[in-house]
């Protein structure tokens, strides 16, 4: 696995991980996603909070998940390039946004999320996991 690094469109924020491996790599299809997205899903990698350095200001962006729970999507505040994601179900983890890493050629989703909310013309191939909703 290439290391895990990365930048915004701009350059003005660029980030690092020390992690071995994600913790997980998926794509979800709710809603939110595509929103914040401005695309039919987000892909995102999972880090440990403490192997993540970022280089930059980032803004922040706080929703409530169907959890109850806060998300919070963090982005450049020059390009708008959404970097970074926290959710409160998942202390202790970052998750990327894949299309910020500077090598994505090695990143191979394990599952889907929000199956139950994709466009009705995706159709994406390989092994993925895919459930309705949030796993428990």
């Amino acid at each position: 696995m290439p290391a895990i690094q990365g930048r915004c469109a701009c350059g003005k924020v660029s980030y690092s991980s020390s992690a071995a491996e994600p913790a997980f790599t998926g794509l979800c299809h709710c809603k939110t996603c595509q929103r914040a997205s401005g695309s039919a899903f987000s892909v995102v990698l999972a880090v440990p909070d403490a192997s993540l350095t970022i280089d930059g200001a980032l803004k922040s962006f706080v929703s409530q998940g169907d959890s109850g729970k806060s998300i919070e999507r963090q982005f450049c505040p020059e390009c708008g390039s959404t970097v970074v994601d926290r959710a409160e179900l998942m202390p202790g983890i970052t998750m990327i946004n894949v299309g910020t890493l500077d090598d994505t050629s090695w990143v191979k989703p394990g599952m889907q999320i929000y199956c139950e909310a994709a466009q009705p013309w995706v159709s994406l191939e390989g092994d993925m996991a895919k459930f309705p909703k949030m796993p428990s």
